[in-house]
């Protein structure tokens, strides 16, 4: 899918430098797949605390049965 997108050139021309890209696409793609992987790993971090815990339970034993 084609997009033109306004982007500061020194932010470009930065990042490109930086990642040691080829291609400002080869930046801004990585740069939206980190931003992606950072928001949901802010998800599993919000999950924390919210998952019950059962203090008895012997993970060992459950290993131990394969």
């Amino acid at each position: 899918m084609a997009t033109n997108l306004q982007v500061d050139d020194r932010l470009i021309i930065k990042a490109v430098r930086l990642g040691g890209h080829k291609t400002k696409k080869a930046a801004v793609t990585e740069a939206l797949i980190e931003y992606i992987e950072h928001l949901e790993q802010e998800k599993i971090l919000l999950m924390f605390g919210t998952v019950d815990y059962d203090p008895e339970y012997d993970y060992k034993r459950q290993r131990r049965r394969s």
